[in-house]
C-alpha cells in the first residue's frame, strides 16, 4: 500500500535520513523505534506529506505523492492520512464532536453529515456521552480517543501516530494500544506508530529500528523492508 524508496533528508549539513526504503501493507500495524535523533519523526512527517525529502519517492497505491501540486497534496492528505500526536492537538474552543468533524468539513462534507459521522465514531470509541464537552472537560485518555476519532473521520488509508501514548498513564496507554488493534480488526485500519513505548512496539506486527537516520537490523533479527 505504501512504498517509500531511497529517502534522503538534510537539514543544512545534517543528514537526517539516509537512503531509507520501507513498505507497509494494508491493515498492518508498524512501530518505528530508536533513540532520540534517529530520524523517526522526520520519516513520519515525510510519510504524512508534511515534509518533503531531498531525494527519493513516497507512493500510496502506486501514486507518487511527491509529484502532486500543493493543492492536490493537501486534498490527498486530508482524504488519505490521519494523524494522532503525543498531545491531542484538539482545538480548545470547539466541542469534542466539532473537533472530530472538522477534517471532514475541510474535505467538503456538509456539516450535518460530518457531525453524524463524528457521533458514530465517538460512539464506537466509547465517547458518545462526551460529544458536547470541550477538550478541557475530558480526561487524558478521552482526549486521545477523540484525537483517534478525528484521525478516522475521512476513512484514511493510514493513521500516522507520533508518540500517541507518551502523555498517558499506564492504564490509558493500555486502553489506547488495545484501541489500535481493535480498529485494525474491525476496520482493517493501517497504523504507523513512532514510539518509545516498548510494550506497544512489542505488540505491533512489525518493528522498524532506526539509528543515525537509517533502518537497522535489531540484535539477532532482521528487518524486512
Amino acid at each position: 500500500m505504501i512504498e517509500i524508496e531511497s529517502i534522503n533528508k538534510f537539514y543544512g549539513k545534517l543528514h537526517v535520513l539516509r537512503d531509507v526504503s520501507l513498505s507497509i501493507g494494508k491493515g498492518e500495524i508498524v512501530s518505528i523505534v530508536g533513540p532520540s535523533g534517529a530520524g523517526k519523526t522526520t520519516l513520519l512527517q515525510i510519510l504524512g506529506t508534511l515534509d518533503r525529502p531531498d531525494s527519493g519517492s513516497v507512493r500510496y497505491d502506486g501514486t507518487d505523492v511527491l509529484r502532486l501540486g500543493s493543492r492536490e497534496l493537501s486534498r490527498f492528505r486530508n482524504r488519505h492520512i490521519g494523524f494522532v500526536f503525543q498531545f491531542h492537538q484538539l482545538l480548545p474552543e470547539f466541542s469534542t464532536v466539532e473537533n472530530v468533524a472538522l477534517p471532514a468539513m475541510i474535505g467538503g462534507m456538509r456539516q450535518s453529515d460530518a457531525s453524524k459521522r463524528a457521533l458514530e465514531l465517538l460512539g464506537f470509541l466509547g465517547l458518545a456521552d462526551r460529544a458536547d464537552n470541550k477538550p478541557s472537560q475530558l480526561s487524558g485518555g478521552e482526549r486521545q480517543r477523540a484525537a483517534v476519532a478525528r484521525a478516522l473521520i475521512n476513512n484514511p488509508s493510514v493513521i500516522l501516530a507520533d508518540e500517541p501514548s507518551g502523555s498517558l498513564d499506564s492504564h490509558n496507554r493500555q486502553e489506547l494500544h488495545r484501541l489500535f488493534f481493535n480498529l485494525r480488526d474491525e476496520m482493517q485500519q493501517t497504523f504507523v506508530i513512532v514510539t518509545h513505548d516498548e510494550s506497544l512496539a512489542a505488540d505491533t506486527d512489525r518493528t522498524i529500528h532506526m539509528n543515525d537516520g537509517q533502518i537497522i537490523a535489531p540484535p539477532s533479527a532482521s528487518v524486512v523492508v
